[in-house]
């Protein structure tokens, strides 16, 4: 009975996550199986393996069912009523969490993984139910099969990567849940029901990065290289993987997404917040992680696997310099870029454009706006002029609309008084910027218009500012002890030749000027991507940081005609010493019967 109970679990899981995108990772399941085929039709344990991808959290629907950039100073709020104004007034408590559904969806997919891999145990019998699974070779090494028999060979590796993505998937979760929590309980077998899970006892932080870190240590080399090139030449028959069309696998755990996940693991365990000692060992852990995620690419684009043999023709494994940025984070392009270690995809949509396109576009609610405090951030290339917004890094263009822009069929994106955009109009963003990253222009929101909208959980930007951030801390700006081939500088410039190679150099000399450099980087690069406020978090800045007004600029005009602006102070915020942790929900307390120990500063 009780196992019958996780498979109702499991059903309910699967039905309610994402519906999937043709040839990217569908995670529906037939829920009108009966229990009798479910213990025996192999077809079903492959969507249990997609199962514990399904609570992944989806970067466009964090809170309010959109970004969590508001959270931050990256942005503020349009609408007068939100769940992040709750992170906005420092009223987070034990009843008033709102991302503590995501505690509980992390728990699930860890569960879900667990289930796989015990349900697993016996899958190659499983494969081999009603199939031929004999296979002759040639003396070539190529194989006499039917289609049939070479299926099966390639089943039996296909499951022997999901049960180390299984593995990776509960490394991700756990990777999640502690930089939201700190400690957490550790969860190591399938649990027979909610109450058994609830009375785990709760692990410190350092024993749960350690645990993430062996479980990526021990399954980084079972799974698939990288799902976007060539599988690679270790398979002992060839045969049995030729021509598999292996890329409709993409969104799945390989090797690379899997190192990234450590190396990001033992970033946030170097940092203030987890280092109070600053201990440097930590720190040059950090750097030797995302080291490796470096190496693993060289390694791939070395090969040429899926580029071709050209190597003047195939990418470099580096950021290509002078990057159209905007055009990454538009529809699905992010998915046949090079660049991308992990993304998570759901159906075509209009949502994020229905919240955050200009309350003066039909259909728009001006959603999160950009905050001043953000657009400062971005360099000047050239003189400074009248006009604040030219001569700057390119990425500000690429990430906001700013006044006088020409974006979603608008030639002059006019918000002064009396303009299409006039910033007194009910509803218009209050800190006269507006959201362009992610954003399909020109979508016809009356008319039912979708696009595709792709998460980047992971990409190769983060993993070099990763690795200056770590470097510098460990070893400077300029040295490299270890050999590695790349100092701290050297990746922050890679990252910055990215966005443009007008970009003034990085002439910070001391640890502490390099590390200001590297922090304004993140914040720029990374910009609403769900970074920002979690970085500020694990540097200990946030309680400096986020009680600062959040800024914004009012347009207007001279006598002239053209424009002019002023700087205000939009919204105040507040950020207490104990909201460097979230708080456990008071429910997940009480059933722990004791097992749970509340964060500090929420009793």
């Amino acid at each position: 009975m009780k196992r019958k109970n996780i498979y109702i679990a499991l059903f309910a899981l699967i039905a309610s996550s994402f519906a999937g995108c043709k040839d990217f990772l569908d995670t529906r399941i037939d829920v009108f199986d009966t229990m009798d085929r479910l213990e025996t039709r192999s077809a079903t344990m492959a969507n249990f393996a997609n199962a514990y991808y399904g609570p992944m959290q989806y970067g466009f629907t964090t809170i309010d069912n959109n970004l969590f950039a508001a959270a931050s100073d990256e942005a503020q709020q349009t609408a007068p009523v939100s769940n992040v104004s709750y992170f906005n007034r420092g009223i987070i408590s034990p009843e008033l969490n709102p991302l503590s559904g995501l505690y509980n969806n992390y728990y699930e997919g860890i569960r879900a993984a667990h289930f796989f891999i015990d349900y697993a145990k016996n899958g190659e019998n499983f494969l081999a139910l009603n199939r031929d699974t004999s296979a002759l070779y040639n003396p070539d090494g190529t194989i006499y099969h039917t289609e049939n028999r070479m299926s099966y060979r390639r089943d039996v590796i296909n499951l022997n990567w999901q049960r180390a993505e299984a593995m990776i998937a509960i490394a991700y979760y756990y990777s999640e849940l502690i930089k939201m929590y700190g400690g957490v309980p550790i969860i190591t077998t399938t649990m027979e029901n909610d109450a058994d899970m609830g009375r785990v006892p709760q692990s410190p932080y350092d024993d749960v990065v350690e645990y993430i870190v062996k479980l990526i240590d021990d399954n980084a080399d079972k799974v698939n290289l990288d799902w976007r090139v060539m599988l690679d030449e270790g398979y002992d028959r060839w045969a049995d993987v030729r021509n598999w069309n292996y890329r409709n696998s993409t969104g799945r755990f390989d090797k690379t997404s899997a190192l990234a996940i450590k190396a990001r693991t033992l970033l946030y365990a170097a940092s203030p917040l987890n280092n109070h000692s600053n201990d440097l060992s930590k720190w040059e852990r950090a750097a030797k992680a995302a080291h490796d995620v470096i190496e693993v690419r060289k390694a791939i684009f070395a090969k040429g696997f899926g580029f071709g043999t050209d190597p003047i023709t195939r990418p470099d494994y580096k950021m290509p310099e002078n990057k159209d940025y905007n055009a990454y984070f538009s529809g699905n392009a992010s998915t046949s870029d090079v660049q991308s270690i992990f993304l998570i995809r759901r159906a075509q949509g209009s949502t994020p454009e229905r919240l955050n396109y200009p309350i003066g576009t039909r259909g728009g609610n001006s959603g999160i706006t950009p905050s001043q405090n953000l657009v400062d951030a971005y360099e000047y290339i050239g003189p400074i002029t009248e006009n604040p917004y030219t001569n700057r890094d390119p990425r500000l263009k690429a990430t906001i609309v700013v006044n006088g822009s020409e974006w979603n069929g608008v030639l002059n994106f006019d918000q002064s008084p009396g303009g299409a955009y006039d910033m007194a109009v009910n509803g218009a963003s209050k800190t006269g910027y507006y959201l362009k990253k992610f954003l399909s222009p020109n979508l016809n929101l009356v008319e039912g218009g979708n696009a595709d909208h792709v998460w980047p959980a992971y990409r190769y930007a983060e993993v070099l500012l990763n690795y200056a951030e770590a470097m510098n801390e460990a070893y400077g700006p300029n040295a490299d002890p270890k050999g590695y081939g790349l100092t701290a500088r050297e990746a922050l410039i890679e990252v910055r030749r990215s966005a443009s190679t007008l970009l003034p150099d990085v002439t910070a000399a001391s640890k502490e000027d390099f590390r200001a450099a590297v922090k304004n980087e993140r914040q720029v690069e990374l910009a609403f991507e769900d970074h920002r406020y979690w970085d500020l978090i694990r540097w200990k800045d946030a309680y400096e940081v986020l009680n600062k007004p959040v800024r914004g600029v009012i347009v207007g005009k001279n006598s002239l005609g053209g424009y002019t602006y002023s700087y205000v102070n939009v919204a105040t915020r507040v950020f207490n010493s104990h909201n460097y942790y979230l708080p456990f929900t008071r429910k997940e307390i009480t059933n722990s019967g004791g097992t749970l120990t509340q964060n500090p500063g929420y009793n």
